[in-house]
């Protein structure tokens, strides 16, 4: 598919490996190897919902990097099962009634985990075949259930090595958050009201990265502040590397 360029000036490329919808943004007529940042989405988004496209354009314009983003399983333009569904369907009942949804998050996280990091490390794969990405430092954002599909991933993918996380519950996850050792800046919402304060505080304290910092604002779940895309874009500038002399000339490279 050929790329569209936004007003901002990054380019969109939209790709399928496989079964897997994606896109891949860089810097306008971008060319050489750049950090390549991975962006999971939330849960019922896609990988173009407006968080996503407001993080992965900033990351690219501001900061010359290379970023992708898919549709988890089950999201966006991937089909859904029967047990997917059901689940789905089991944790919006369950909220609207006030209940606790946390046991239904963790299993539906457990159902798309594996598939999801599978996933993720094939499209790892095949962006670092190209030119103007190549097989430089990798990070990975996600929050919510972007959060809940990447620890799983950040344990067993080492060429991952920073992550910006957050907006989830230690529920189920203890133990996968212990095997996470890379830098990481964890973003909290004071006054969430699908994940309690002090479920989200102990899944930052049971990561198991020396270098990890809190980033806790007042809000509710969605309610996480622009200015944190900012603190994102310095953090994976510090611990990817990006060079400031990054290349921008024109380039003929095709995507996947």
């Amino acid at each position: 598919m050929a790329p569209q360029t936004s007003a901002d000036g990054v380019t969109e490329q939209s790709f399928t490996l496989g079964e897997i919808p994606g896109v891949l943004f860089t810097p306008q007529d971008a060319t050489g190897p750049r950090p390549l940042i991975l962006m999971g989405h939330g849960g019922g988004q896609h990988k173009k919902a407006p968080g996503v496209l407001a993080g992965a354009h900033r990351f690219a314009a501001e900061g010359g990097f290379a970023v992708a983003a898919i549709d988890a399983p089950h999201h966006g333009d991937r089909p859904k099962d029967e047990r997917f569904l059901r689940f789905a369907g089991d944790m919006r009942a369950r909220m609207a009634a006030g209940e606790d949804p946390a046991e239904l998050v963790s299993a539906m996280h457990d159902l798309l985990a594996g598939q999801a990091v599978a996933d993720w490390q094939a499209v790892l794969t095949a962006l670092q075949g190209l030119d103007h990405v190549g097989a430089g430092p990798v990070g990975y954002w996600g929050v919510s259930m972007g959060c809940g599909l990447g620890l799983p991933l950040l344990a067993a993918e080492p060429r991952i090595g920073a992550a910006v996380l957050g907006l989830l519950g230690v529920h189920g996850l203890a133990a996968t958050a212990a095997r996470v050792t890379v830098p990481v800046q964890f973003l909290l919402q004071w006054d969430d009201t699908r994940v309690p304060r002090d479920r989200a505080l102990a899944l930052f304290d049971a990561l198991g990265s020396a270098d990890k910092t809190l980033h806790a604002n007042p809000g509710d779940h969605g309610e996480t502040p622009a200015f944190e895309t900012g603190h994102a874009l310095q953090f994976f500038t510090r611990h990817l590397g990006m060079r400031s002399d990054a290349s921008r000339e024109d380039t003929g490279n095709s995507l996947l």
